[in-house]
């Protein structure tokens, strides 16, 4: 496979241009428009990013909502330290996570928490993780914004302030343990004036987990696996795809999370007929072919990551791998608070 190896998407990124912080006007953030079909490179700034669309176009925004999910504490009868990142709720009440030092939380290590909050490894799962029963007087959930803290990406080096900076203005569902970062841009002006010129805008859910934060370990990449995340897409959701597919308007998935799902519920011909839920671990990387999507609304992403490789796959790689060269140059700022990308 051309493009197979995970030292393909490497690149040099000086580290001053990761964003530390997100930008006091959301919407003022640069924005790079790639045409995939020739490699043209333009600059704008998100602000404008109504203009380019028109009536009947369709945005599809992902309405995930971070919830408090890192959680530090100490193993039970020591004064060691020990962190649980949560990802999912099981149907058994329990959670699956992340956990620091995995060499010392085994099947029956206990942590304990604020609050009288204690959690048990009952299991240990694929890739590391464990499986965790929380004991406590009130639902976990009740609890989570006294004890917890948003989780914020290993590339940011201090708290922010305000933890609904890492939340889109639109957020509702809560479940993420990261924020769907190229929704990041939208402001509720931005929204209205969307709305205002008849842009169509709908939501999914797809609550971000494991594989966010899963590094790409195998040099051929076809050989990573990814985690399952869950998604849903309603009715209506569908109904407005539909509508604005068979106009020949344009859809623009904002982000790889909502990529990712419309490629998950497409039929082999792109053909999405009722709302659903489920899970997903689908990897897309160069060589997919696409079913749905044949733009998107993106930001910068780390190297050797699956996200960089699925933006290789729908915008191809090389033009990829030159508009992340120009970013570089023009100073572009990158990751979760960073600037973004149109693809078209």
């Amino acid at each position: 496979m051309k493009h197979g190896k995970l030292t393909d998407y490497d690149y040099h990124l000086p580290e001053e241009l990761i964003a530390q912080k997100p930008l006091e006007n959301r919407d003022q953030s640069r924005m790079m428009i790639l045409n995939k079909e020739n490699g043209l490179i333009t600059h704008s700034t998100f602000n404008q990013f109504p203009t380019l669309l028109e009536e009947g176009d369709l945005l599809i925004l992902n309405n995930t909502k971070v919830i408090p999910a890192r959680l530090v504490g100490r193993i039970d009868g020591k004064t060691t330290s020990a962190e649980l990142l949560l990802l999912n709720k099981l149907v058994t009440g329990h959670w699956l996570a992340m956990v620091k030092p995995g060499r010392k939380l085994k099947l029956g290590a206990k942590v304990v928490f604020e609050k009288g909050v204690e959690a048990e490894i009952v299991s240990v799962a694929r890739e590391g993780l464990r499986v965790v029963r929380f004991n406590c007087q009130e639902p976990l959930e009740k609890i989570l914004p006294e004890i917890g803290k948003v989780p914020l990406p290993p590339y940011i080096e201090s708290e922010i302030e305000d933890p609904d900076l890492y939340q889109t203005v639109y957020a509702q569902v809560e479940g993420s343990a990261a924020a769907p970062t190229a929704g990041l841009h939208f402001t509720e002006k931005i929204l209205s004036v969307l709305k205002n010129k008849g842009v169509g805008i709908a939501y999914i859910t797809l609550h971000i987990g494991p594989g966010t934060f899963q590094p790409v370990k195998t040099e051929n990449i076809s050989e990573h696996v990814m985690h399952f995340e869950y998604y849903s897409i309603d009715a209506k959701a569908i109904r407005l795809l539909n509508v604005a597919r068979s106009e020949g308007k344009k859809v623009i998935p904002v982000g790889t999370t909502v990529t990712r799902v419309l490629e998950t519920i497409a039929d082999d011909k792109g053909k999405i007929d009722s709302g659903q839920k489920g899970w997903t671990n689908l990897y897309i990387y160069p060589g997919y072919q696409f079913k749905v999507v044949d733009a998107m609304l993106t930001n910068f992403h780390l190297p050797q990551s699956t996200l960089l490789m699925l933006i290789s796959a729908l915008a191809g790689y090389e033009n990829t791998m030159a508009a992340y060269r120009e970013a570089v140059e023009q100073r572009y700022r990158f990751f979760s608070f960073g600037d973004c990308m149109l693809i078209i």
